[in-house]
């Protein structure tokens, strides 16, 4: 289908619509601050992201059963915990701390982008987190998605094609109708894959200045993309959405 028919926009959330490092680097330097202790937020924030990828591939090639987001986050957290020296933690306050991820802040021009792109199309989250993640993320951010999609409907984690294409299922509509929009190449390639349109949004500072562990934004873009962007804001102007 040509992009004219595009319906509705799906949104990777971690890293495309909220800033996950700065948010958690944030929370460990203030608990750091309150246990005086001397750790490295930016390292530990890095750190438990490199969780993420390796946990979703066990539950892929089922080492795991299938798990969700916050079990994933967890196990990586009571491993960290260990390696950073903090103790102490009630079992509640090893909760709320795994809960960071439901507390992550959006980038400052995402809230104003995405409410004028829902002003045209169909705006839904199409994350790896949980419903219940994403709910709350949303209710605290202020993220206006129409509604709350996430690839534990499908059963499949991102890359994983069904969670594309169960995606535009339940949103009543062909692939073809439906535009994936992230921050990271390969969820875009495999969306395409899949027959989404696509829409690569920079985001040069999801990953700060880096800490040695190989992570850096995707600084340029790929031009089998459908859209190319600087922010929210900039992809509404080219998709014409008033302002």
């Amino acid at each position: 289908m040509p992009v004219s028919d595009v319906k509705a926009l799906t949104f990777d959330v971690f890293g495309t619509v909220v800033d996950w490092r700065g948010s958690v680097s944030r929370e460990i330097a203030s608990l750091s601050k309150e246990r005086g202790l001397d750790i490295d937020a930016d390292l530990f924030a890095d750190e438990w992201r490199a969780g993420y990828g390796p946990g979703m591939n066990k539950v892929r090639t089922g080492e795991w059963e299938w798990i969700g987001i916050d079990a994933i986050h967890r196990r990586r957290l009571d491993d960290l915990l260990v390696r950073f020296g903090i103790e102490g933690l009630t079992e509640d306050e090893k909760v709320h701390l795994n809960k960071i991820w439901h507390r992550l802040d959006p980038w400052p021009e995402a809230v104003s982008g995405l409410t004028r792109l829902k002003s045209k199309f169909i705006i839904s989250s199409l994350s790896n987190g949980s419903v219940a993640l994403l709910t709350n993320m949303a209710k605290r951010a202020g993220l206006p998605w129409d509604c709350v999609l996430s690839s534990e409907l499908s059963g499949h984690y991102k890359p994983d094609p069904e969670s594309y294409t169960k995606a535009a299922e339940l949103l009543g509509l062909e692939p073809g109708e439906v535009m994936m929009t992230a921050a990271h190449q390969n969820d875009l390639r495999s969306a395409a894959k899949s027959g989404l349109h696509t829409a690569f949004v920079r985001r040069p500072d999801e990953f700060g200045n880096g800490t040695g562990l190989g992570n850096k934004a995707d600084p340029e873009t790929d031009t089998s993309f459908d859209f190319t962007a600087n922010s929210f804001n900039d992809l509404a102007d080219q998709l014409a959405c008033p302002r």
